[in-house]
């Protein structure tokens, strides 16, 4: 079954189906069944699925995250890009498999079919169903097989164990590099690099789920005249201070980052302008309340954009760095949109 312009039908009956029937014939069925209503966000997913990766039925939260939640870091990126091939008419079908974590943090392979049962009339998916599979045994069954012979088992595992062991330290030393990488030295926040990863990754995210994206620029006010007169030492404890009390606003699932000398950035996930506005006062009112490492008063000013539709990282930054300039040329110490 495809998505084509000869299911339209199909769409057309699904569009009247009432969901809370569909819902109680679902309750019924024993494998993953899940139903995407993706004009409001709302994912419900049968007790067959909470069952199959060991969940207490309709335990998690009703959207997509929890799927995006769940699916194995490696297997991400090439889910994402079937679904968008389907979803976008790319492809005539989705079909993917992949490994799922379950409540004891185990992963369990399944296989996920969906089909696209409503479209909006700007063509957007309005509504989409789907199963998921359990496939691990037969997933794993080239390994059953192999355990088989006692002997090779004994040189595999003796091997796997030696590789192991070489793994966990190259995994430890490639945590600690990607780390470093990430980080700004100075003030331990994300750095450049790390923030136009994660941003172009929040805007992908943005667009595929229509979610509202928000993006916080600011500099400190005056920052080159404390260098120039108190010394680099100083500038850098300044640096610190600032980013402990910005540290002090945004939520965990915010991402600050040093921009470039004395510039930072905000990205904040799931925000409106309204929310990232909000943000921005309490911010600028903290680091006026933050006592200084000499006689002279921190201030910032900030740039606040919500992301448009279509838009990309880099227009999105510079949106986000007009703002802030017109605040500085409001006089300093101000929130512009």
């Amino acid at each position: 079954m495809d998505d084509t312009s000869g299911n339209e039908p199909l769409r057309n009956d699904f569009s009247d189906l009432n969901a809370d029937l569909l819902h109680a014939i679902m309750e019924l069925v024993s494998d993953g069944i899940w139903d995407w209503n993706a004009n409001t966000g709302y994912v419900y997913r049968n007790p067959g699925w909470y069952e199959m990766l060991g969940y207490t039925r309709h335990s998690l939260e009703n959207s997509v995250f929890t799927w995006e939640n769940v699916i194995h870091p490696e297997d991400y990126q090439h889910v994402m890009a079937l679904f968008d091939d389907y979803i976008c008419q790319r492809s005539p079908y989705y079909r993917a498999e992949y490994r799922c974590r379950k409540e004891d943090g185990t992963y369990l392979w399944i296989e996920d079919r969906g089909y696209v049962i409503a479209r909006n009339p700007d063509n957007s998916v309005a509504r989409m169903v789907g199963a998921h599979r359990n496939i691990h045994t037969r997933k794993c069954s080239f390994e059953q097989l192999q355990r088989r012979n006692q002997s090779l088992e004994a040189l595999v595992a003796e091997r796997t164990l030696e590789l192991s062991r070489v793994n966990q330290q190259l995994q430890l030393q490639l945590d600690e590099n990607r780390s470093l990488a990430e980080r700004d030295a100075l003030t331990r926040v994300a750095n450049r690099y790390r923030l136009e990863k994660v941003l172009l990754e929040e805007c992908d995210r943005a667009e595929r789920f229509r979610l509202p994206l928000a993006l916080v620029a600011m500099d400190i006010d005056d920052f080159k005249p404390i260098n120039d007169r108190h010394g680099h030492g100083i500038g850098d404890q300044t640096l610190i201070r600032v980013v402990e009390s910005l540290e002090a606003c945004v939520r965990t699932s915010d991402l600050l980052a040093r921009w470039g000398g004395d510039e930072f950035m905000v990205v904040l996930p799931k925000s409106t302008l309204g929310t990232a506005k909000e943000l921005a006062e309490r911010i600028r009112q903290k680091i006026k309340e933050a006592p200084a490492p000499g006689d002279f008063t921190i201030t910032l000013s900030l740039g606040v954009v919500e992301r448009r539709m279509g838009e990309s990282p880099a227009a999105l930054m510079a949106r986000a760095d007009e703002a802030l300039y017109r605040s500085k040329a409001a006089g300093k110490d101000f929130v512009s949109e």
